[in-house]
């Protein structure tokens, strides 16, 4: 183990080498036990932060803090709205959305059905119009014969 390694692991893990992980605990023990000046000052240091972090107290709380965490802890879980009531405007609205498109769509499908078929040529020719066929086919066949 390096000097620089010693430190890094003591800023950490802290002084004591119970804290350390397993690998390391027996090469830092041998660093420790040359006498290296620089681990032995990284020790110190750790030492004295671990005292520091020790020795700190918070103070309580005191009764009026947490009667004002209490009480609001307790207006927080109250019951609410559930999802539907939070909601029901816009899923109302939804709703009526989808009634007007169904309108618009009833609407034309009466019109195209209303509407007249007309026998002229100028009319444009229908899916269900089958005259052309044989007309399509035979130009199919010259092509396929060339």
């Amino acid at each position: 183990m390096t000097p620089e390694r010693f430190v890094h692991l003591a800023d950490a893990y802290g002084a004591d080498l119970r804290r350390w992980p397993a690998s390391e605990r027996n090469a830092a023990q041998t660093l420790l036990g040359t006498g290296n000046a620089l681990a032995l000052e990284a020790l110190q240091q750790a030492r004295w932060l671990d005292g520091q972090l020790d020795s700190y107290q918070v103070a309580g709380p005191s009764p009026a803090l947490a009667q004002r965490i209490i009480a609001g802890a307790a207006s927080r879980h109250s019951p609410g709205p559930s999802f539907w009531r939070r909601y029901a405007g816009w899923l109302a609205s939804l709703g009526w959305v989808g009634v007007g498109l169904s309108g618009v769509a009833a609407g034309m499908l009466a019109v195209t059905l209303s509407l007249p078929l007309s026998n002229s040529a100028e009319a444009l020719p229908s899916i269900f119009d089958q005259s052309d066929a044989e007309f399509v086919l035979s130009i199919n066949a010259e092509e396929a014969e060339q």
